[in-house]
């Protein structure tokens, strides 16, 4: 015979505590203490399912301010079944069918974050079955449905979608087990006083050129609830706007934190809660972590690059929430993500030679418009870049999707590439087209960026061409010279971009990976030298002259503004840049002065292996 004091096995009267329904475990009171035996052996926090229904309800916060009560719970069918609490409540239209618990009607229909579980999403391919026992259960006593979303505009061809809870934390792991608030309690230590500031110039600088985090709301919950914000997010934010240090009137002046050992801190938070809790605070402290200067780990940044886009997927941020009833700040938030996502992702397969890791095909979140964008005036002209610099981006996929197919029998339906580009050129006006076509008004916030970013794109429909003009058995010596030209046309308007850039522009908003755009540059006007110009000497070569003036205007601008996107490019081309300049020009074979471009220049290969470093062997260095 049990204790008065003991839980009855198997009695309902006595139900387990939520943590041990999750582990399902046997959950067993001990006398004269408020937790039973495995919540204090896991340090979770015990509490009991009727405890939780009679709480005070509470005034609903939005998705990034202030704290918030559970939200009414996702559940598989089954649990739904299983579940004891009051009928639900079913709010249906023709168009629309949520079946929940009754609720509040002040809350969120779709919580992005909670302290324990994630929603998680459930394709349109089970949506069907999902929905029929939603229906079924909701017309039974007690039973708790699950959240089903449906588009609520009449012939939307957004396919129904469904969100279940699914729980953050591993099993065992206790609740109290922070290190990423470790990582973080340091990095303020680091950044003391002037930790608000640096939050005020990512809200005021960086954030409309890239916009992630609802200014308004975040600014609210740093200010009144800082703890409810994520370690790893808040971390990796310190690291990111460190960068802006030397640039700012007010930290100029002061001793600035070792970046690098920041960012080492905020990387391992950020590692921390994707193991321990990954929710979408993981997903923007990731896309800071990737978004970071300076750019030393291609590796890291592509596998963390990796686990953000698994995450948006499972929670459905790739499908578009325009037609779903959720509140508009929420709806803006969820695309604001994706488009943050998709744009590392494009522009970080560019830079690193490999395919993205999102197929078009597989999301359906419309591109940015102003509607869904910050409402301060301050923010339109940096809004209106991140606009176009998304459509670009759009133009990018596609040549990315021809760069990177491997089966050839799929290229039968190729774009007409530069037409796109084109197109996208034609549709801009104002200062935008201003920015693109002429290369002026870079003062607007994130157009110098924009202005690269649009080159390098240029840059790669050239080199395109002039490999498929390779290919071609028709191709002829003047078809080849002239792609050859146009394509150090445009290696030429890269170099002089980056010798009128001034203080301003070089303290303005740059995506990091636009660094490898420099590499590029260089390492094709050496092959035009190598290729077309090495019989006059290559001392004579204007390619090799445009490189060695691009690499001391980088050089300039890392000497005088400590400006780190140009290091990678320096590390990699300086010593071959100086060694070609110097070499003797080969000697005359004969009299044959022919238009014909040349057969390839071929070093030893030893100074093949000094003119080509491993570029992650830079980058080793460079950490």
């Amino acid at each position: 015979m049990e204790s008065g004091d003991e839980r009855p096995y198997r009695s309902h009267t006595k139900p387990a505590c939520v943590p041990c329904r999750r582990r399902k475990s046997r959950c067993k009171p001990e006398p004269h203490t408020p937790a039973c035996l495995m919540c204090r052996a896991h340090g979770t926090e015990c509490t009991f399912p009727n405890a939780r229904a009679k709480s005070t309800p509470q005034k609903r916060y939005s998705t990034e301010t202030g704290p918030r009560l559970p939200h009414p719970t996702l559940r598989t069918p089954i649990a739904a079944a299983q579940s004891l609490s009051r009928p639900p409540v079913v709010a249906a239209s023709p168009q629309f069918s949520i079946v929940t618990q009754a609720q509040n009607d002040q809350d969120t229909p779709l919580s992005l974050e909670a302290d324990d579980d994630n929603p998680h999403i459930l394709g349109p391919a089970v949506t069907g079955d999902n929905h029929v026992l939603a229906d079924y259960l909701s017309n039974i006593s007690g039973g708790q449905g699950i959240r089903e979303i449906r588009p609520v505009e009449p012939g939307s061809s957004s396919s129904p979608v469904i969100f279940t809870k699914v729980q953050k934390r591993p099993l065992g792991l206790m609740v109290n087990s922070s290190p990423a608030l470790h990582k973080l309690q340091t990095i303020e230590k680091l950044v003391e006083p002037w930790g608000p500031h640096l939050i005020d110039i990512y809200l005021r600088k960086i954030n409309p050129c890239l916009p992630l985090l609802e200014e308004s709301s975040f600014r609210a919950q740093y200010t009144n609830a800082r703890h409810r914000i994520s370690p790893a997010l808040l971390a990796c934010l310190y690291a990111h706007v460190l960068t802006q240090w030397q640039h700012d009137p007010l930290l100029s002046g002061e001793r600035c934190p070792d970046v690098r050992f920041v960012w080492n801190l905020a990387i391992e938070a950020s590692y921390s809660e994707l193991h321990a809790s990954a929710g979408i605070s993981t997903i923007k402290a990731i896309l800071l972590d990737v978004g970071g200067r300076p750019t030393t780990s291609m590796t890291g940044n592509g596998v963390r690059l990796g686990s953000a886009v698994a995450l948006c997927h499972s929670l459905g941020l790739n499908r578009n929430p325009l037609p779903w009833d959720i509140p508009q700040e929420e709806k803006h938030l969820r695309m604001k993500i994706w488009w943050s996502i998709l744009l590392h992702d494009r522009w970080s397969s560019l830079a690193y030679g490999t395919p993205p890791h999102i197929r078009r095909s597989q999301y359906d979140v419309p591109l940015p418009i102003s509607e869904y964008l910050s409402d301060w005036e301050r923010d339109h002209e940096a809004n209106a870049v991140f606009i176009e610099l998304m459509n670009l981006t759009d133009v990018l996929d596609h040549c990315l999707e021809q760069v990177y197919t491997i089966r050839t029998e799929t290229q039968g339906s190729n774009r007409n590439l530069e037409l796109e580009l084109n197109k996208w050129v034609d549709s801009l006006t104002g200062d935008i087209r201003k920015i693109i076509i002429r290369g002026s008004n870079l003062n607007i916030p994130g157009a110098s960026n924009l202005r690269l970013a649009y080159l390098a794109t240029r840059l790669l429909l050239r080199r395109i061409d002039l490999d498929r003009e390779r290919q071609a058995l028709d191709s002829n010596a003047e078809q080849m010279a002239n792609r050859v030209m146009e394509a150090r046309r445009t290696a030429e308007d890269i170099v002089v971009l980056v010798q009128e850039l001034g203080e301003a522009q070089l303290g303005d908003y740059w995506l990091p990976v636009v660094a490898f755009t420099f590499s590029a540059t260089v390492t094709f006007l050496i092959r035009c030298a190598l290729e077309t110009e090495q019989a006059a000497g290559l001392a004579q070569s204007g390619s090799l002259r445009m490189a060695s003036d691009l690499l001391d205007t980088l050089r300039s601008h890392h000497k005088n503004f400590k400006w780190d996107l140009g290091d990678i490019c320096l590390a990699q081309h300086s010593d071959v840049i100086d060694k070609l300049l110097k070499s003797e020009p080969p000697a005359e074979n004969s009299g044959d002065t022919n238009v014909e471009l040349r057969q390839h220049f071929m070093p030893d290969m030893a100074f093949v292996d000094d003119m080509f470093p491993s570029t992650w062997d830079i980058l080793q260095i460079m950490e």
